[in-house]
């Protein structure tokens, strides 16, 4: 199996290279770094690596790792970027990196994976969010409306394309909560004494729920009848809307 991860050069994207690696699979890794792409592949010397460095938050560096997704069969858009502060203080070009990397991005990738997979007759794609893209109504300290909208919209993307391209190609969205990487190192955050889960066991939920047949992958959610829940109660809302005005309105 081929297999591309975007930002596999840290954090859950290496994890996932690592693990698919071992696995005996060919792996095409996008990172900005080489140095890291270079670290990751002497890290797994016996696996076929073919490194792509690119920044996902420009137009140049979406079209060269969409160039090489077509013929793979799974895709982990994971590259993320960690833009947390008040839409007010949000400058425009953080505000730029963050939709390009988090929105823009997968949804490109996943448009020239896909005709290749049904072509092929199968394929996964797995588009990495976290479970602030259910945060809407939370009132939460960390401020990042735009960076949590990014996520929810991660969450509806991969729920509608999989009805669209069930069951040839798979689609997951990875829901994890705080996990233990750089991630939030680079925003200077410090939640070193906050509980968080490693990245090894988010790719161990991921790969597992993708046997369970689960579109959405929550690590750290233990009774599942929340997610579906939450999912009956969307569908109902849908399903409850009329050509008429609602009485509260009124």
């Amino acid at each position: 199996m081929r297999v591309l991860v975007t930002g596999a050069s840290s954090g859950i994207g290496r994890a996932f290279a690592l693990r698919l690696g071992a696995d005996g699979n060919d792996l095409v890794v996008v990172g900005r770094r080489a140095d890291r792409l270079d670290e990751l592949a002497a890290a797994l010397p016996r696996v076929r690596i073919t490194p792509i460095v690119a920044d996902l938050a420009t137009p140049g560096g979406i079209d060269a790792v969409a160039a090489a997704c077509g013929s793979v069969d799974m895709l982990v858009n994971n590259a993320g970027i960690a833009h947390y502060m008040a839409f007010a203080d949000l400058p425009l070009d953080k505000l730029h990196e963050l939709l390009g990397v988090k929105v823009v991005a997968p949804t490109i990738l996943a448009h020239a994976a896909v005709p290749g997979m049904l072509a092929r007759g199968s394929g996964t794609i797995i588009n990495v969010a976290g479970m602030l893209a259910y945060s809407g109504p939370v009132k939460l300290p960390l401020k990042g409306a735009v960076y949590r909208a990014a996520l929810a919209h991660l969450v509806a993307f991969s729920q509608t394309l999989n009805d669209e391209v069930a069951p040839a190609v798979r689609v997951q969205v990875l829901c994890p909560g705080v996990v233990a990487t750089e991630f939030h190192t680079r925003q200077g955050l410090d939640l070193s004494a906050v509980p968080r889960m490693s990245a090894d066991d988010v790719v161990t939920a991921s790969l597992a729920a993708l046997r369970l047949g689960e579109v959405v992958c929550a690590p750290g959610v233990e009774d599942a009848a929340l997610l579906a829940a939450v999912f009956d109660a969307e569908r109902a809302a849908f399903a409850a809307q009329a050509p008429v005005l609602a009485s509260r309105y009124r």
